[in-house]
């Protein structure tokens, strides 16, 4: 039986905006085993983001509790959780958030410069996340330099730096064409079965949406329906 990884119970997120009260996530549960690749679709505003970003520990419930490997990461410091996020999650955007005076190389390693590593085992690290999502001979290039495609590629290197339990793709596909966003498709499932990562994916794209093993339709911050991916 495959254990349970992420468990949310009563999850909740809402702030204010002026007088009106926003509620994006509302009384949400909601159990992911390890090793699933879980696709999370809906309507904008349905929710999508805040749930992906609640379980990256990038955002804080307001209410429920959010349980990931044993660990109650909504009521852990900001501190821990910093050190727990560092250390258990792999963040890939849409728009890919490299640092453009930095090098493919550097982008990657900028993980691990929160861990402590030697300068020839950060390298290692370096060199096989290139290598694994197949641009180790663009290392030296600046993100301006790379395509669109190429770009998402080291993005997602960055994101696996540093082996993480879980990834997060936030639309990881949204700002691709068709050939490039099927290769990134290939590589997260790849990173799925062959590496055993639980990937939690937002998308519009049914087509991304099939590559996974579940998809989940949030409606107004609720479940209203969730099913398995056609096989593939």
């Amino acid at each position: 039986m495959t254990p349970t990884l992420i468990e949310c119970r009563g999850l909740a997120r809402t702030y204010r905006r002026g007088p009106e009260l926003i509620t994006p996530l509302d009384q949400l549960d909601l159990d992911v085993d390890r090793g699933d690749f879980l696709a999370l679709m809906g309507p904008s505003g349905s929710g999508k983001t805040t749930l992906l970003n609640l379980i990256a520990g990038i955002d804080r419930p307001t209410g429920g509790t959010l349980t990931i490997g044993g660990v109650e990461i909504s009521g852990l410091s900001n501190g821990a959780l910093a050190d727990w996020r560092s250390a258990e999650i792999g963040y890939i955007f849409q728009l890919y958030n490299l640092v453009p005076v930095l090098t493919a190389y550097e982008n990657v390693e900028l993980p691990l410069l929160l861990h402590k590593l030697s300068r020839r085992e950060r390298h290692e690290r370096v060199a096989t996340a290139l290598a694994l999502v197949g641009v180790a001979d663009r290392s030296s290039h600046y993100p301006r330099q790379l395509s669109g495609g190429q770009e998402q590629r080291v993005a997602i290197a960055r994101a696996i730096v540093t082996d993480p339990a879980i990834i997060v793709a936030d639309e990881p596909t949204g700002d691709l064409d068709r050939a490039a966003a099927a290769a990134v498709m290939e590589l997260l499932v790849r990173l799925n079965r062959e590496m055993s990562k639980t990937i939690l994916m937002v998308t519009h794209d049914p087509g991304c949406a099939a590559h996974a093993n579940r998809t989940l339709h949030l409606e107004k911050g609720r479940l209203v329906e969730s099913g398995l991916a056609a096989a593939h």
